[in-house]
């Protein structure tokens, strides 16, 4: 038991459903959908749409979503509902105009939003209730408006200068040029309108018509190379998840483009090294950690890409030659200073998670990847799109190297544990690059201390 006199939390026990989103309202709106007869996946899909309006910054309808699903009888799926690039846009472009670097912000850095097309394939193979119960918290909040709490009143100032410069932003995002106050009523009915059209006709009404329209001329006037066609081939992807013993359980990933098996190779290496045997906050396990985290990174950021393009496979990555030799390279006693790492990507993220009184369970991440994304606001439609091509690299033959209608690698990662047969641990963190670290070092808290 906890000693109530310290910081924590003591656990919550239910019965017939339970959801963890990182805003009070969202998981309002996914237990209130559960009371209503809805399942986990009509649960999260509510509760992050509800998490569009009221935590703009980390998320949006503009950007992306990944999913992992626990059936009750143990039966699991992933889902990778991330956007691609242009089909126009080549790398030799960017560095023919002197870019070293992908724009981390911009019309250049916008990619395909895959977010509702995910929503769609999701609810229409798992779900029961209808798009137009699942956005009518969101919509009623952006109509009506909401109170902004206080993390995300902390953290919108810090975008209020490049929202200033577009137009989109200034009208939807800012009040008077300011960020809302926290405890302030913050209204976006141009949101609300969207939600309620793909709400009413489907995921076409976004990727298609009037709303793509003005995506693509929003960004073709700063620019960009995204056209209608980009937007109406969209696809969210059923794939095989892949996964690595730890603890007892089977931790399960989306396998790449996304940066889930770094968690993976994480988890591994922990089990190689032992690092679960060590005190939980010693100096020790700390280095030894941080070690590992390196090397799988550094995989990371040289190998994983849109796997259409990795020279490696995920099985090779996660094999236990490819394991031992990277365990070889840590030093018990010091710093390695042959590990190369490039520049870590960034990211605002939200994850939730919802499990219903039947035992399905759903891991669920949606991202605009940095606050506010691309920092561009469609002026109509109120729609925040994602900068998620700034995870691409421009080095001429890397497997991420940027290219027409290719996925970038992604930083957002939802997670599930398996024990017996059966959904143990739904779970995930936020903070792009931090995720896989995130999943491992949480995970071997759970099971090893």
């Amino acid at each position: 038991m906890r000693q109530p006199d310290l910081p924590g939390r003591s656990p919550v026990i239910a019965e017939n459903g339970m959801a963890a989103t990182s805003h009070p309202l969202a998981t309002q709106t996914a237990v209130q959908v559960l009371r209503e007869g809805g399942n986990a996946v009509d649960a999260a899909i509510a509760a992050s749409a509800t998490l569009c309006v009221v935590e703009p910054h980390m998320t949006g309808i503009g950007g992306d979503c990944f999913v992992i699903l626990a059936e009750p009888d143990g039966t699991v799926h992933g889902l990778n509902g991330s956007g691609r690039a242009p089909a126009g846009a080549e790398a030799a472009w960017y560095r023919e105009n002197g870019h070293a670097r992908m724009p981390q912000t911009g019309a250049h850095a916008v990619t395909v939003p895959g977010a509702i097309k995910a929503w769609e394939v999701l609810a229409e193979r798992f779900g029961r209730l209808g798009f137009d119960r699942l956005f009518a918290d969101a919509i009623r909040y952006g109509e009506d408006g909401y109170a902004i709490h206080e993390r995300v009143g902390t953290l919108w100032p810090r975008y209020v200068e490049e929202l200033s410069a577009d137009e989109g932003g200034r009208r939807h995002c800012l009040i008077d040029g300011r960020a809302p106050r926290i405890g302030e009523r913050h209204r976006w009915p141009a949101l609300a309108g969207t939600l309620r059209r793909i709400a009413r006709e489907g995921s076409k009404a976004f990727y298609q018509g009037e709303i793509a329209a003005e995506i693509v001329a929003t960004l073709k006037a700063k620019g960009a190379f995204m056209s209608e066609d980009d937007l109406a081939a969209v696809e969210a992807d059923w794939v095989e998840l892949i996964s690595a013993p730890y603890g007892g359980h089977d931790v399960l990933e989306i396998p790449p483009n996304g940066q889930g098996i770094t968690a993976l190779i994480l988890l591994k290496l922990f089990d190689r090294l032992g690092t679960g045997r060590l005190a939980p906050d010693s100096v020790e396990r700390w280095h030894l950690e941080i070690e590992a985290g390196r090397l799988a990174y550094s995989v990371r950021d040289h190998l994983v890409a849109d796997p259409a393009s990795m020279s490696v496979t995920p099985a090779e990555l996660l094999s236990d030659r490819h394991i031992e030799a990277l365990a070889a390279r840590v030093d018990r006693n010091r710093r390695s200073e042959t590990i190369q790492l490039p520049a870590i990507p960034d990211s605002d993220t939200i994850y939730l998670t919802v499990v219903d009184r039947d035992g399905m369970a759903v891991s669920f991440i949606n991202s605009l990847y940095t606050g506010f994304g691309s920092k561009i606001v469609t002026p109509n439609s109120g729609i925040a799109l994602q900068n998620r091509g700034g995870c691409f690299s421009l080095e001429e033959g890397h497997p991420n190297e940027l290219g027409p209608r290719k996925r970038p690698m992604h930083t957002i990662i939802p997670a599930m544990a398996m024990k017996d047969g059966k959904a143990s641990v739904s779970f995930g963190v936020m903070g792009g690059a931090y995720q896989p670290m995130g999943h491992a070092h949480v995970f071997s808290n759970l099971v090893d201390h």
